[in-house]
């Protein structure tokens, strides 16, 4: 699309290509609500450890899910260019990858989980309904890398909708395994937490099945699993893949240092935040869906060498997401008991959330914009800015913040997330200040 395209011709661009994205975000996120309405029924210390053993996992794999933003980067990067024969090649890599990291590192993850666990939370209760969940989901890991490997690719040549298509499918499965091994339906043994694990490893290994289908059917002309991966096309994979990883891997780290500050306060106040983190998804995720897209433009544009077409992108697709995700934080706003209330049956941890679901309502427009704006860098390979961005603000601002404002002064769930929101603000603002400059436009990958 030109650089004299007419507005509304860009906004169509702009949803044609972000909008399958969110559909499968959000049916992700969609998941984990199902997960934790149905386990929430147990009771506390059941949502508390799927909610801690969740953290824990997510920053597992984080590394391993970066090699999505790899892949897409240079498979757009490759449809820029022309080069239609060779588009694929990123994913064969991906796919290597997916199974040569994840093998050892599932290995010992399920060993230590009985060693490390004890060390995030005193509640003994706790701790032994999250090993199992944490044990069993792990198993799933190598499925996850090479599903991620796949949304990068299906992302990098806006083909979405097949994305969408397989995490419906996914959840669609997960969620009937979920009524069957949590509550011991159809003959199956009643596996509560660990039951619902369970359920989204097999989930996981399906749709990984079902995205090799789709590659054989879609993408064997592209370069799909027709050769091995030049070893400069495995180091760009990984040269744009680590900062990502560790980016990932620190937010996650940071996500679990979250909870274990908050499960320091009280277990209803990790409960209530497991809630809380859980419904903010719904709003960042379609946040990051419109970021994936803006990489893609971004870098397309890049690779016709339009970098001030790309910068466009970035803006236009900011502005876009920032009004999107305004209206659906409304219900946040308005009504946050009943949002709440599916998800928690105690009315003391009830109590506990209303007030921090508020503040993340008021704070997540402007905090999608930053997120756009991040994705939109990593689609232009700057991968390392955004890492160093992300990290220094997460672990040398709001974690030690958190931890003063919670444990340390005795304050409470509604305080800890105010903080919340005011890093994530100034995160906006920074890499707001990076894509004007526009440092960005002139890295080779």
């Amino acid at each position: 699309m030109s650089p004299t395209a007419q507005p509304a011709s860009r906004v169509r661009r702009v949803l044609t290509l972000a909008l399958p994205i969110i559909g499968g975000m959000v049916s992700q996120n969609v998941m984990n609500l199902v997960d934790t309405g149905m386990v929430g029924v147990l009771g506390d210390a059941a949502l508390a450890a799927i909610g801690l053993a969740g953290f824990v996992g997510f920053a597992s794999a984080a590394f391993i899910m970066g090699l999505s933003s790899g892949v897409q980067t240079i498979a757009a990067r490759r449809v820029g260019e022309g080069r239609d024969s060779e588009v694929a090649i990123p994913l064969n890599g991906g796919l290597l990858l997916a199974v040569v990291i994840a093998l050892p590192w599932t290995a010992l993850l399920v060993y230590a989980a009985p060693h490390f666990f004890p060390l995030l939370i005193e509640d003994p209760e706790v701790v032994d309904l999250a090993v199992p969940y944490f044990q069993i989901r792990t198993v799933g890991l190598m499925g996850l890398g090479m599903n991620f490997a796949f949304r990068g690719y299906w992302n990098a040549i806006s083909r979405a909708v097949l994305y969408m298509r397989t995490l419906v499918f996914m959840h669609l499965i997960n969620i009937f395994l979920n009524w069957v091994f949590i509550f011991g339906n159809l003959g199956a043994p009643e596996l509560g937490a660990t039951g619902a694990g369970l359920a989204t490893m097999i989930a996981t290994y399906c749709g990984a099945a079902y995205y090799c289908w789709l590659g054989w059917r879609e993408a064997r002309e592209a370069g799909f699993l027709r050769s091995l991966p030049a070893s400069s096309t495995l180091a760009g994979i990984l040269r744009l893949c680590v900062p990502t990883g560790i980016q990932n891997t620190f937010f996650a780290g940071g996500l679990l240092t979250f909870s274990v500050i908050v499960g320091m306060v009280g277990t209803a106040e990790l409960a209530a935040n497991q809630v809380i983190v859980n419904i903010l998804l719904v709003g960042i995720l379609p946040g990051v869906g419109f970021g994936l897209a803006g990489a893609t433009l971004v870098s397309q544009s890049l690779g016709r060498e339009e970098p001030a077409e790309a910068k466009r992108w970035g803006w236009d697709v900011a502005v876009i997401g920032g009004v999107a995700i305004t209206v659906v934080a409304l219900p946040g706003i308005f009504i946050p008991e009943v949002l709440l209330g599916v998800f928690i049956h105690t009315e003391e941890t009830l109590a506990l959330a209303v007030s921090p679901l508020r503040v993340v309502a008021y704070g997540i427009p402007f905090d999608v914009i930053g997120v756009i704006l991040m994705h939109a860098m990593i689609g232009a390979g700057a991968t390392r800015a955004s890492a160093v961005v992300s990290i220094l603000m997460q672990w040398c601002l709001f974690l030690p913040a958190a931890y003063l404002i919670g444990p340390v002064m005795g304050l409470g769930l509604t305080e800890i997330w105010m903080a919340n929101m005011a890093y994530r603000f100034l995160q906006t603002l920074v890499f707001t200040g990076l894509w004007r400059r526009g440092d960005w436009a002139k890295i080779k990958v």
